[in-house]
């Protein structure tokens, strides 16, 4: 096989001139690498993260780096240096967060590929309420590095991970293998898959807890469509009624996580709790909202006794292995992604509990995969969650490639007239 034959290429290049956009929290040399601070001078980055240097040895061209809420803190996309993203299905609404920048060019046309974060859902539901596919990795199988925020906590890597973001569901697997870390996990993404091999499992609320609203009656309707579809046995695993509690201990309680009162800008003085939230109350802070209140968070998370914590984390362990045995290697649970589609924005304000439908799985250190299953009575795109074990994030992505050919995939988005004149359009790509 000759070096410059197209099986060659194909093996060692096969991004060769494909465009590619970056979430502006993973670095790229020479642009701004600030997610969403405001500093007196711009932050560049001198090096690219990991998974960008893997991109480009693929020959994935990079094209620019898109919006992100200050330090990846919101279910939204809004910072107070390039302002707010806007949903292409509705510009009323929100593309989610924290990686909605991404999604918003994904879903309007803009790119096909793009490089995101997740530590609680931040891939998953833009690319949810964006109409598109986000996948988070089996923990470790990409590299985390060159990430703000970061942290040296030491099982940083067990609940964050960089991920990937297409607009179709067949680029998943090709995007992911070029991002894989060769030092992580072996993912077998190369390995053929029948759907009809794999067992399915799926509930459509969080278990009794009543602490979550809710799905709305299209997405109830859908998902449970989508379970009769692939015969998915449905399950009552009760203690998903321990999302909220399990997941905020464990994510509160990691320690040197970077924010708004650690690092910052050089000559500046360290940021305080109180100041900075009296600060914003007044209007004078640079901060939004979720940034000031995180370290309140933190500090509400240090007087919760460790037995708590304790027992809270002894919950954490029971779960994996009632997940691992449930769905071993051949095995998927289907769960919704958020109660509703895409909301109007800053109303994330009025649904912080509900982000705990993606966020355990964080927890859990489950790789799953939003996959596009139709538009809602108002246009506006649905989704759904594939959840498989450690390392088989192939089963996952399998059954997202199904879900496309069955369900269509990717719906062009209204254009700027329909927009103006209130219209609709379903036209697909």
């Amino acid at each position: 096989m000759g070096i410059n034959s197209v099986e060659s290429m194909e093996e060692l290049t096969p991004l060769l001139g494909i465009p590619v956009t970056v979430k502006e929290s993973i670095a790229v040399k020479g642009m701004t690498n600030q997610a969403g601070r405001v500093f007196k001078t711009p932050q560049i980055a001198k090096s690219d993260a990991p998974v960008v240097e893997q991109i480009k040895r693929s020959g994935g061209i990079i094209l620019l780096v898109s919006n992100t809420p200050e330090l990846c803190l919101l279910w939204e996309t809004y910072n107070n240096v390039t302002g707010q993203t806007k949903n292409p299905y509705d510009l009323k609404r929100t593309p989610g967060g924290s990686s909605g920048g991404e999604a918003a060019l994904l879903a309007s046309g803009a790119s096909l590929l793009g490089l995101t974060s997740d530590i609680g859902g931040s891939s998953r539901l833009p690319a949810m309420f964006s109409g598109i596919w986000g996948h988070k990795p089996t923990p470790y199988a990409v590299s985390f590095k060159g990430h703000h925020p970061t942290s040296d906590f030491p099982k940083w890597g067990d609940f964050f991970t960089i991920a990937p973001m297409t607009r179709y569901a067949k680029d998943l697997p090709l995007l992911l293998k070029c991002m894989s870390d060769p030092t992580g996990p072996k993912l077998t993404l190369d390995r053929p898959i029948s759907v009809n091999g794999i067992r399915f499992f799926f509930m459509d609320n969080d278990g009794p807890s009543g602490m979550m609203r809710p799905l709305s009656r299209d997405l109830h309707a859908a998902i449970n469509r989508v379970a009769t579809d692939f015969n998915a046995k449905r399950v009552n695993i009760r203690k998903m009624k321990w999302s909220l509690d399990i997941s905020l201990s464990a994510m509160l309680t990691m320690k040197n996580i970077e924010t708004i009162y650690h690092k910052t800008e050089e000559g500046e003085q360290p940021k305080t709790v109180c100041k900075e939230t009296v600060k914003y109350f007044f209007g004078c802070s640079d901060s939004i909202l979720p940034s000031v209140i995180f370290g309140h968070l933190q500090n509400f998370m240090k007087i919760i006794p460790n037995s708590r914590h304790k027992h809270l984390a002894s919950i954490i362990e029971a779960l994996k292995t009632e997940f691992k045995e449930m769905l071993g290697n051949d095995g998927v649970f289907l769960y919704p992604t958020f109660p509703n589609t895409a909301h109007q924005h800053y109303q994330i304000y009025h649904k912080l509990l509900e982000p705990m439908y993606m966020a355990i799985f964080n927890t859990l250190g489950l790789p799953v995969t939003n996959c596009m299953i139709g538009l809602d009575r108002r246009n506006l795109p649905m989704g759904i969650q594939v959840v498989a074990n450690p390392g088989q994030d192939h089963l996952s992505l399998a059954v997202a490639r199904e879900m496309e050919r069955r369900y269509g995939g990717w719906v062009r988005p209204p254009s700027e007239d329909s927009h103006s004149s209130g219209g609709s359009s379903k036209q697909r790509g």
